[in-house]
């Protein structure tokens, strides 16, 4: 039985996949290769990297004109500065994947004897010379998880490589593919003594660097029709433009997102079932609640001050000139994309798990399990009461989410806002986020599900969000608000809105039970909602 696979390459037989060969651009590789290149390929984690990587090693060894061989060198990371350590666990990964292929044909212990009785600095070079001129093909080396090497060893590796390469092929590998997370030139590799190298010093032998790339629209098709072609079942038209609206092509979450779909949910286990856009809707929702290995790595990267220097302007809607240094660490790690209208997140998924994990701890103060007072006698949302409980939490509880957004309290408003929100829907809706570098502002759009009389309702909410900085003015931002709530409104097909404007230096002297305001713009209708209470 086929299955979409979400941990680990996917060259198996019984991985629903795409042919790995072909993700990349398979004539250019094979070109660099006949001409002898040291190369990389870099992508965010979980895109298939490794996948093409073992693709091709396989398909080179077949051929027969080449002796390829992968070697993961994570191995090499625990000894961080400690190269002898960290050489030997390379080396011996290395060496035991020769052994694999070659099986009789090769010595691994007299292999690992020779390496013993070199230094450490130099025993990858010589191990590689040794292995050249032992085989009698060109190698072609494949190196996984490069950039989990760090300090003096990565370097190391680095110089060692570059020593060697005016040996290929008949004392050296014919060919190197670095494959990792990022590309060499953004490297900064700090020594012991805390001194800065750039990719380059070290290692300035790369003649190109490859991107692989999401999954287009065509390639999701393929991929979900692998499933109908071995079961029978078939996915509806609208699931591949929800799975790319909402992934991006982003190949863990496409493969993820069908696997809850397909063999999770008990239901569709059933082929004769037509996978829907209702069971991705679901599938979705739980998938970012699961909090599975690939998303708790992206959450837990919103820590570090480099993706912190990115993603807070974002939240916030700030004008701000980031670090180009950072905005390229996050797309590497996949959380950003820099696109012709500016620097966005990655995808929906992402857009809503991080607010999400960064107020949790918030999010478990706000309601009790009973239907809440939010909740009108139809089922329906009573926004206005919905909005006043939130205004209640916001000037009282300062102190919970102070203390749980650490590194994010400029965002507050935003952050717990949508947490309150999230909380408030529980499964019974879905929230639609719009936030990026320099819009000023916070678009959120609710649907909430609901059923009067036997008959199923949608309600929609917009909402927007506004925050009165230094030396701002309160009627400009209310101006702007309008604005842009109205056109927001129109896109979304409601007719009325809620604007909440946050006052950060308490230039409005609002009180706790400040009144709100109604307004009239372009054919929507506004209640505007004044906070101003608490310090962040």
């Amino acid at each position: 039985m086929k299955f979409f696979n979400t941990e680990g390459p996917v060259n198996q037989p019984d991985h629903y996949k795409l042919n790995p060969l072909y993700r990349w651009d398979y004539d250019e590789i094979m070109t660099l290769i006949k001409q002898k290149k040291y190369f990389i390929l870099h992508a965010p984690r979980q895109t298939g990297k490794t996948s093409c990587l073992l693709a091709l090693c396989d398909e080179l060894n077949e051929k027969g004109d080449y002796f390829a061989v992968y070697a993961n060198v994570e191995a090499g990371q625990v000894p961080r500065n400690d190269i002898k350590r960290a050489m030997k666990a390379i080396v011996t990964e290395l060496l035991g994947n020769v052994k694999s292929f070659l099986r009789d044909d090769f010595d691994f212990f007299k292999a690992l004897e020779y390496y013993e009785k070199v230094e450490a600095e130099n025993g990858l070079n010589a191990i590689l010379t040794y292995l050249s001129e032992l085989i009698d093909k060109p190698i072609v080396l494949f190196i996984d998880e490069i950039d989990a090497l760090v300090g003096d060893t990565l370097i190391s590796v680095f110089r060692q490589l570059r020593a060697g390469y005016t040996k290929r092929p008949k004392s050296f590998p014919s060919a190197i593919i670095l494959c990792g997370l990022r590309d060499i030139k953004d490297y900064r590799i700090h020594l012991s003594e805390k001194e800065i190298i750039t990719g380059g010093s070290p290692f300035n032998i790369i003649t190109r660097s490859l991107r692989l790339g999401n999954f287009s629209k065509e390639d999701v098709i393929e991929l979900y029709g692998e499933h109908t072609q071995e079961t029978g079942q078939i996915f509806t038209e609208d699931c591949f433009d929800f799975v790319m609206k909402n992934t991006d092509g982003q190949p863990w979450l496409v493969n993820a997102l069908a696997y809850e779909v397909a063999f999770d949910m008990k239901a569709n286990r059933d082929r004769s079932i037509p996978l829907t856009i209702e069971s991705f809707e679901m599938a979705k929702e739980t998938l970012i609640l699961s909090k599975r290995t690939h998303l708790d790595q992206l959450i837990h990267k919103l820590k570090e001050e480099r993706v912190r220097n990115i993603i807070l302007p974002m939240i916030l809607g700030n004008k701000t000139e980031p670090n180009e240094d950072d905005i390229q660490y996050c797309v590497d790690l996949g959380l950003i994309k820099d696109t012709k209208e500016g620097i966005k997140i990655s995808n929906l998924i992402y857009k809503e798990v991080i607010p999400r994990e960064l107020t949790a701890d918030t999010q478990r103060t706000f309601l009790k399990e009973h239907i809440p007072e939010w909740v009108d006698t139809d089922s329906s949302i009573d926004v206005h009461r919905l909005l006043t409980l939130f205004k209640e939490f916001w000037n009282e509880n300062t102190s919970i989410w102070a203390s749980s957004i650490a590194g994010y309290q400029e965002a507050a408003p935003n952050l717990v806002l949508q947490a309150f929100l999230q909380r408030v829907l529980n499964g019974g809706g879905y929230i639609n986020r719009e936030y990026g570098l320099g819009n000023r502002r916070t678009d959120i759009f609710i649907r909430w599900f609901y059923q009067k009389e036997g008959k199923k309702y949608t309600q929609r909410i917009v909402m927007e969000l506004k925050i009165i900085g230094k030396n701002q003015n309160y009627e400009a931002i209310k101006k702007d608000a309008l604005e842009q709530t109205a056109k927001y409104a129109q896109t979304c097909g409601v007719k009325e809105a809620q604007i909440l404007i946050f006052d950060r230096n308490k230039s409005q002297n609002w009180t706790a039970d400040e009144p709100n305001e109604y307004a009239e713009f372009d054919g929507i209708s506004f209640e505007i909602w004044k906070l101003g209470t608490g310090v962040w």
